[in-house]
């Protein structure tokens, strides 16, 4: 695969990604007049984990051409894809929140969260090529 091709799929599957985490958080956050702090925490739990199955699903097959099959293969490449996530996932709640913080409305909640998974899914990739995929053709 050419980089611009990975690249543009990347791309492409991180936005994919973002769309279903942040749809996620608006059902559980939906008809809530006051977000609490629970409740909030709930909505980016929630989204997150979406995000993250969706992702995995589009990066195991088309980004690191992993063609690995069976429960004791997905579950092992999951958890070290899950594992890898915990730095990225801390690098997009802690933006998100910031902006919620600091500005206090849905647009500043989801430019934080679109800032974050930014950063996060570009180090994500790089943890993702060393540690997890470590046999697919991917540049």
């Amino acid at each position: 695969m050419t980089g611009t091709t990975l690249v543009l799929r990347y791309g492409a599957f991180a936005v994919v990604a973002v769309l279903c985490n942040l749809a996620v958080q608006r059902l559980v956050l939906w008809g809530s007049a006051d977000v609490s702090g629970l409740h909030f925490t709930l909505a980016l739990g929630a989204g997150t984990l979406a995000g993250l199955v969706v992702k995995y699903v589009l990066d195991k097959r088309w980004i690191f051409d992993d063609r690995s099959t069976g429960l004791r293969a997905h579950s092992t490449r999951f958890t070290l894809y899950a594992a890898m996530g915990l730095i990225t996932t801390a690098i997009f709640w802690a933006t998100e929140t910031a902006f919620w913080l600091i500005w206090g409305t849905t647009l500043a909640r989801e430019l934080g969260a679109i800032l974050g998974l930014t950063v996060g899914y570009v180090t994500k990739y790089m943890l993702d090529r060393r540690f997890v995929f470590t046999s697919g053709d991917a540049a």
